[in-house]
């Protein structure tokens, strides 16, 4: 009777060593669209139309946002790349 209990005590402690932990790792990619208040125009001042002409010979206007500081947030096409640009009313260029 001895050696049954030890038998079952052994292959009960055998199978609770066979029991791991997994760890499980995942990664969250949040995303923010953020537009500073930027809403968008139909027409840009020709000043503005003006020196993007000068500064990207070819360019095409794709949409133009306008912020409470009159500040432009111009998307534009050169060459077949798409980049996006600021501007202030006057049309210099303030960020590309």
């Amino acid at each position: 009777m001895k050696k049954l209990i030890l038998s079952a005590a052994i292959l009960l402690g055998g199978l609770s060593m066979q029991a791991e932990n997994t760890v499980l790792t995942t990664t969250t990619v949040n995303s923010v669209n953020y537009q500073d208040d930027y809403k968008e125009v139909d027409a840009v001042p020709a000043a503005i139309k003006k020196s993007l002409d000068d500064a990207y010979p070819g360019v095409k206007l794709e949409k133009a946002f306008v912020n409470s500081n009159k500040e432009y947030k111009i998307e534009i096409t050169v060459r077949g790349e798409k980049s996006i640009v600021y501007t202030d009313a006057t049309g210099n260029i303030l960020k590309k």
